[in-house]
C-alpha cells in the first residue's frame, strides 16, 4: 500500500498520540503517505481528512489524549453514513486503515471492510484493559497509576480523620482498574462488575475492623451490580451509625495525563507492527502484547472474546487487608 489512513475512536486513552506517531512515521519510512482522519468515524463522514507529515507528529509522544480527536457517530450506524465515509476515503486514495480504539471501534472498521472491502488493522486503545489478545491495552498503565496516585492522597486524609472512603473508578463492564488498583493501594475491599456484591458482608467487615484500622478504602468499579460509590455508600450508611463515611468519584481524570513509559513503549511497538502488516496487505487483524512479544489475532476473535480478570488478585486483597 502507498496510502493509508489512521484514526482514533471511542474513549481517549493516554498513549494514543504515541500510537499515531508510530503509524505516521512507520508509513513514511516505508514510502507510504499517511492521512489523519479527525474525530473518528464522524470525521470520516465529514471528510475531515488530511495528509500527515513527519513533523506533524513531532513532540506528541508525551501528550495525553489524541491529536486526531474522537467523537461518536450515529450517522455511521446507517448504510448511508458508511457509504459517505467510504466515498471520502476513496476520494483521497486511501487503501487501508489503522484504527486505534476499543472493540466498538474495531466493529465499525470491520463493518466498513465487510461492506466496501477496506482493509484495516486495529490497535487496542482503551483504559479498560478488557480487549482480548493482549496483556495490556494502550492507556491502561497510565490510568492505573493515576488511580493509585489519587487514592494514596485520599488515604492520607482518610487516615487523618479515621474515615471510610468509597472511591469509584472507571470500569463499566470490567474490573481491571479496580482490581489492580485494589492490590496497589492496599484497599480493604474492591467491588467489581465480575463479582456479585454482598452488602451485608461489606457492612459486617467494616464493623469488625472498626477500631483496628485508622482508615478504610473501598474501591468501587462504576459498573458494580449495586451501583457506583455514592449509591453503595448510601445503601450501607444506615447500618453504619457512628461511622465517618465519604465517597469520591475519580471520573474522567483517569483518562487524562501524560502516558507512562510503559504506554509509550507499547503504543510505539504496536504502531510499527500494525502499520508494516497493513502496508504488506494484512487486514482484519488486532495487535497486542503477550509476554514481551507482539501478538496478532483475527479481528473476529478480538471482538467476540473478552479478556477476563485474574480472580486470584481478589484473594490477595482479602489476605492482605483483613484483620
Amino acid at each position: 500500500m502507498k496510502r493509508i489512513g489512521v484514526f482514533t475512536s471511542g474513549g481517549d486513552a493516554p498513549g494514543m498520540n504515541a500510537a499515531i506517531r508510530a503509524v505516521v512515521r512507520t508509513g513514511i519510512f516505508h514510502e507510504a503517505e499517511v492521512y489523519g482522519i479527525y474525530n473518528g468515524f464522524s470525521g470520516m463522514i465529514e471528510n475531515e481528512i488530511r495528509q500527515l507529515q513527519f513533523s506533524d507528529v513531532g513532540n506528541i509522544l508525551q501528550r495525553g489524549g489524541t491529536i486526531l480527536g474522537s467523537a461518536r457517530s450515529n450517522e455511521f450506524r446507517t448504510p448511508e453514513g458508511r457509504k459517505k465515509a467510504y466515498s471520502n476515503l476513496a476520494s483521497h486514495g486511501i487503501e487501508g486503515l489503522v484504527v486505534i480504539g476499543g472493540d466498538g471501534s474495531f466493529t465499525g472498521a470491520k463493518i466498513l471492510n465487510d461492506e466496501f472491502g477496506v482493509p484495516f488493522v486495529g490497535l487496542p486503545g482503551t483504559i479498560d484493559n478488557d480487549l482480548y489478545g493482549t496483556d495490556a491495552t494502550i492507556g491502561y498503565d497510565t490510568a492505573l497509576n493515576t488511580v493509585v496516585e489519587a487514592v494514596d492522597k485520599i488515604r492520607d486524609t482518610a487516615s487523618s480523620h479515621h474515615r471510610i472512603f468509597f472511591v469509584e473508578v472507571m470500569g463499566r463492564n470490567s474490573g481491571f482498574i479496580g482490581l489492580d488498583a485494589g492490590v496497589a493501594v492496599g484497599a480493604e475491599m474492591t467491588l467489581i462488575p465480575e463479582e456479585v456484591t454482598n452488602l451485608d458482608d461489606l457492612v459486617y467487615y467494616l464493623k469488625r475492623i472498626r477500631g483496628k484500622k485508622k482508615s478504610s478504602i473501598i474501591l468501587v468499579s462504576e459498573g458494580d451490580d449495586e451501583g457506583g460509590a455514592i449509591d453503595i455508600m448510601n445503601k450501607v450508611k444506615p447500618q453504619l451509625e457512628g461511622f465517618d463515611i465519604r465517597a469520591s468519584v475519580l471520573g474522567h481524570m483517569q483518562r487524562g495525563g501524560n502516558p507512562s513509559a510503559a504506554d509509550r513503549i507499547l503504543a510505539s511497538r504496536l504502531g510499527v507492527a500494525a502499520t508494516e502488516t497493513l502496508i504488506k496487505g494484512g487486514t482484519n487483524l488486532a495487535f497486542g502484547i503477550i509476554g514481551n512479544n507482539v501478538n496478532i489475532v483475527g479481528i473476529e476473535e478480538a471482538i467476540s472474546n473478552k479478556e477476563v480478570i485474574d480472580r486470584e488478585k481478589l484473594r490477595v486483597i482479602e489476605i492482605l487487608s483483613r484483620c
